[in-house]
């Protein structure tokens, strides 16, 4: 089998602070190991392993801003306060391993974690209109000072990430979480500005959060924005159901300053409208003319929640990884995202590269018990 379009996938890529050796790059990941909001010394292991295994850029898993009423459990990453320093030391050991690395700062809205639906921080949260999703409950309605005060704490986590030595910053706007719960209709009944009956105006939120970043970051500091049309617990929403909507919901944000689209998809295969194979991520790069990362189930033969049903292997498929480094190649997207393939694997990127194939190793949801 012609494997000449895996080379594709590591070819350098260079946009404004992001200088990247190759197009792979560590989808972000929840973990539970960082007690009290604290990444520990055991964390950055975990992620510099991911850079030795050859992965070209580190998108850590997600961590709460300095708004405390932004996170739903405790074990999960802070990036604020005490949290700063081992961080530092995070990047640090990325970097001395040959890979870049971005923060996803993440508020979660109304939205319990699933995973300790019981924890008391899920009690106090907040959300657009205290929805999470249709004429369903979840955090406080956000008055506009709460509204102001969430954009700073973005604001000042971007700021922190680029003195701490990161090379660019995610915002987590998919998923259902706070930015997504402003973007749909179901979650934002608001009637003032970060309201509307459209999508472009329901995007106000989030654009201010870009728009107040960019400038305090600069022109040269990459913002990378995850994107999704699925929710976790509603995964066949779209809120666009067109291109044309596609891109009336993404123009606020690229005019703002976005440099990246983090396109999550769950099966990245799956063309996003009728009449075109091409994908989120491919049709968001059509559209908008940003640089954007293509992500969901590749090199594994199921999707993440499917193997939450079943807890059954998940095996290295490596027709997906052909298909999308072909897709890369032809120009649909800039950058290829690997999660749970790269949770179980970390020289993932090293085999990909070599083409050995039989080396490659499944994934199993016990492994989000362990920090490997």
């Amino acid at each position: 089998m012609n494997d000449d379009h895996i080379n594709a996938l590591f070819e350098p890529f260079e946009l404004k602070s992001l200088k990247l050796k190759n197009r792979l790059t560590m989808s972000p990941m929840t973990r539970y190991f960082s007690p009290d909001g604290i990444p520990t010394g055991e964390v950055a292991a975990y992620y510099t392993r991911r850079a030795h295994g050859g992965v070209g850029l580190i998108i850590s898993e997600g961590a709460f801003t300095d708004r405390e009423i932004s996170r739903n459990v405790s074990t999960v990453p802070s990036f604020y306060g005490d949290a700063l320093e081992p961080w530092k030391k995070v990047v640090s050991d990325v970097h001395k391993a040959g890979a870049a690395m971005a923060p996803q700062l993440w508020h979660v809205g109304g939205a319990r974690d699933f995973n300790y639906a019981d924890d008391p921080l899920g009690d106090v949260l907040e959300s657009p209109s205290g929805l999470i999703g249709p004429n369903l409950a979840g955090g406080q309605e956000m008055s506009d000072d709460d509204i102001a005060a969430a954009v700073s704490s973005f604001v000042r986590g971007a700021v922190d990430a680029k003195r701490l030595g990161f090379d660019a910053v995610e915002f987590h706007g998919a998923h259902g979480y706070l930015f997504d719960q402003f973007f749909w209709g179901e979650t934002n009944k608001r009637t003032g500005p970060f309201g509307g009956a459209s999508l472009p105006e329901r995007t106000r939120f989030a654009a201010e959060v870009v728009r107040q970043t960019r400038a305090a970051v600069g022109e040269d500091f990459t913002i990378i924005f995850r994107m999704s049309q699925w929710k976790a617990g509603f995964y066949d929403v779209k809120l666009a159901q067109t291109p044309a909507e596609l891109e009336a919901w993404l123009r606020p944000l690229v005019d703002a300053g976005v440099d990246i689209f983090d396109c999550s998809q769950r099966r990245f295969w799956e063309p996003e409208f009728e009449g075109s194979p091409l994908n989120l991520a491919g049709w968001v790069k059509k559209l908008t003319g940003r640089a954007t990362i293509t992500v969901g189930s590749i090199g594994l033969s199921t999707d993440l929640y499917k193997d939450f049903e079943t807890r059954a292997i998940s095996a290295p498929t490596p027709s997906t990884i052909r298909d999308v480094a072909e897709r890369l190649d032809r120009g649909e997207f800039d950058l290829v995202a690997i999660g749970r393939a790269l949770l179980a694997d970390a020289e993932w990127p090293l085999k990909v590269r070599e083409r050995r194939w039989q080396e490659l190793r499944g994934y199993s949801v016990d492994l989000m018990g362990t920090l490997v």
